[in-house]
């Protein structure tokens, strides 16, 4: 069991710090996922790299590929980068609103406590 302890809410200057990190992480990972499909497409699929860059993207972000796939390598690529992708999307969007759904949290349960 734990033991509650009321601490203030984090000033709004530190909050909007905590948050802009927690973007800046988050941009990251769709930055690091992105290079993994694009690297893959280019060299598994033999897609341009602009061709790449749109099937990894349109994957990443839900919509599913758009070029045609040739080989099993690529097709196998793909499949797994799509498993990838559905984690990535919850993970990433996770770290992007953990602060924003904390401070709300701790915000209610501070305003709870004055109540009690």
């Amino acid at each position: 069991m734990t033991i509650h302890r009321p601490r203030a809410l984090l000033p709004r200057k530190k909050f909007l710090h905590r948050l802009a990190r927690s973007m800046v992480v988050g941009a990251l990972m769709i930055l690091v996922s992105l290079t993994i499909g694009m690297v893959g497409y280019h060299v598994l699929g033999g897609l341009s790299w602009i061709d790449a860059f749109l099937d990894a993207s349109m994957i990443l972000s839900g919509m599913g590929p758009l070029s045609q796939l040739h080989n099993d390598q690529v097709k196998f690529f793909a499949g797994c980068y799509a498993i990838y992708c559905g984690l990535a999307l919850i993970s990433t969007a996770g770290v992007m609103l953990a602060p924003l759904i904390h401070r709300y949290l701790h915000k209610f349960h501070l305003e709870d406590d004055a109540n009690v």
